[in-house]
């Protein structure tokens, strides 16, 4: 029988065979036969010709975007996930495919002890003199870094550290001649909470370090007698002469924003558009339909008929400014008006149904379900984990016999260890992931099923656990920091057997969990539960939903 065995310590997509440690030998295992997803949206048919956003649903946060020929690339934050910074292509910018990661291999970048809200934040990506480029902040983890490719899928190299400090860089080149404009601190004192500035530094190619010289451009935002907060993940297009500055402002949240400036040098100085800012929605009424909030955070493409479209983040809250599916990726056409580009008019909401760009259509993603019977050779690229892969949890993928193994340690979610799970991204406010999972226990506290992770203080469990005397289906759920690290028992029930078939439905605020055996028809199902504290505006707002096999062993 042949077997791909694979450490957590290892590249989730590596092809490496490794034997499990004879110190892990009296840990549980947990084996999945498969997981499938299903998302259960009511969406109305899409007319011919037109596209619904998101283009990138579920947690797909601050995206950026580079043309090359046909096709387009797309990356966006994963903070601590593994592997990072996913590679997307489209051909049509509507249908998108995943097609690698940037941070994929463990020695690239270490998350260990850091929260969810850390990490990557905001990368931009590039294309010059037949590279790619990636320019990003590993927040707490080294701060600004380079890395380059020749191919988008990879393999991208080891990051080159940047001397400066701040956040959100991004790539700038001209000729031979290449400059980083970035998000940092203002000159002096900050005024107020949230004052930054955005500033300028030469980018040396060769060395792959910033000259020391830097140019201030914008301090504070477009209106600093209105103590603008949080100017933000800048990009430098130059179009006619002009070079413009793209920026958001407003922080992430229901008061983001999209900015523009322009200058006939690239060292400015940068004069605000007469219309600012181009992208929001936080003057709309909250009773609208279809309702977007939270647009900022743009990067845009010129496409050969001369139209510009761009990308951007927003939320689709299920009430208030909730959602578990975090901050997704948008697309829309910008408008030109007097010279100065424009997503949409003061007041105007983002549309439900855009016309498609002027692109032959193409193949992409079907985010609507999926399942993973685990009988490829490799694992798909969508699968992530939390933070660094070390540690003493293993996994393995026997994909003649269709299986994938958690060996657990006893790290559970709520920590900020490397804990044993699989998770990919909800992209649906109702949908439903089902498993079949196998315990073999070695001792009382063990666990294994499947979990819906927004955040270390924010998660929810389903599956069985060896209760001392016997097992038990167990829900847990934990919504602030007071609860246990394994979360709050919120519902248990005695099991006679190793192995069930297990369900968590989420549906907006609520969620059910199920289970049944393998030869039963029906399900066996948990009150509903409150899952609204797990909406991402109570957890950092940076991340979305992912859902997946997870175990734990218990303390001895």
């Amino acid at each position: 029988m042949s077997i791909r065995l694979k450490q957590w310590s290892m590249p989730v997509m590596g092809c490496l065979a490794l034997l499990y440690p004879a110190s892990i030998a009296a840990q549980p295992r947990a084996t999945f036969d498969y997981v499938e997803y299903q998302g259960l949206d009511e969406t109305p048919p899409t007319p011919e010709g037109f596209y619904r956003n998101p283009v990138l649903p579920g947690f797909q946060p601050d995206p950026s975007i580079v043309r090359v020929g046909d096709d387009f690339y797309a990356v966006n934050s994963t903070f601590v996930w593994f592997p990072g910074l996913p590679i997307y292509h489209s051909r049509d910018l509507v249908h998108w495919n995943l097609i690698g990661n940037a941070i994929d291999r463990p020695g690239q970048m270490d998350f260990s002890g850091l929260a969810t809200d850390r990490g990557l934040f905001a990368p931009a990506i590039s294309y010059h003199d037949g590279r790619f480029w990636i320019v990003n902040t590993c927040i707490e983890c080294g701060d600004n870094f380079v890395i380059t490719a020749d191919r988008p899928e990879g393999p991208w190299s080891d990051p080159s550290w940047l001397d400066f400090g701040g956040i959100d860089p991004s790539l700038y080149f001209e000729g031979d001649r290449a400059w980083i404009v970035y998000n940092d601190a203002p000159p002096g004192t900050p005024r107020y909470e949230g004052h930054r500035a955005l500033w300028l530094q030469e980018f040396d190619k060769a060395a792959m370090q910033v000259k020391p010289e830097r140019t201030l451009l914008v301090d504070g935002g477009v209106d600093p007698s209105k103590n603008p907060i949080w100017a933000e993940g800048p990009h430098i297009y130059k179009i006619d002469g002009w070079y413009y500055l793209l920026t958001a402002e407003g922080g992430t949240a229901d008061q983001h924003s999209q900015t523009i400036y322009r200058s006939r040098s690239i060292d400015g100085p940068y004069v605000p558009g007469p219309v600012n800012p181009i992208l929001t929605q936080r003057d709309l009424a909250p009773d609208r339909p279809d309702r977007v909030e939270a647009t900022g955070h743009a990067d845009m493409v010129q496409l050969d008929d001369g139209s510009w479209w761009g990308l951007f983040l927003g939320t689709r809250p299920f009430a208030g400014q909730s959602t578990l599916l975090g901050r997704e990726t948008f697309l829309l056409p910008l408008k030109w008006v007097d010279g100065w580009p424009r997503f949409l008019d003061p007041g105007e909401a983002v549309p439900p149904l855009v016309a498609t760009p002027d692109l032959p259509v193409s193949p992409g993603a079907d985010f609507a379900s999926w399942r993973d019977d685990f009988d490829q050779v490799s694992l798909s690229d969508e699968w992530m984990t939390m933070r660094s892969p070390t540690g003493e949890s293993q996994m393995s993928h026997d994909f003649e016999r269709g299986e994938l193994e958690l060996v657990p340690g006893t790290k559970a979610a709520g920590t900020l260890d490397r804990f044993a799970f699989m998770g990919r991204r909800m992209r649906h406010h109702s949908a439903d992931f089902t498993t079949f999972v196998d315990l073999a226990s070695e001792g009382e506290g063990d666990f294994a099923g499947l979990l819906a992770f927004m955040d270390e203080d924010h998660f929810l469990t389903v599956g069985i656990e060896d209760a001392g005397e016997g097992n038990r289906i167990v829900v847990r759920l934990r919504k602030d920091p007071e609860d246990a690290e394994r979360g709050a028992v919120i519902y248990s029930t005695p099991w006679d057997g190793d192995e069930a078939q297990l369900r968590l439905a989420l549906r907006g605020g609520t969620a059910t969990a199920s289970w049944r055996r393998r030869d039963e028809d029906d399900w066996q199902q948990s009150p509903q539960i409150d899952v609204e504290p797990l909406a991402s505006i109570h957890a950092g707002l940076f991340t979305g939903l992912v859902v997946g096999p997870y175990a734990v062993a218990g303390e001895r």
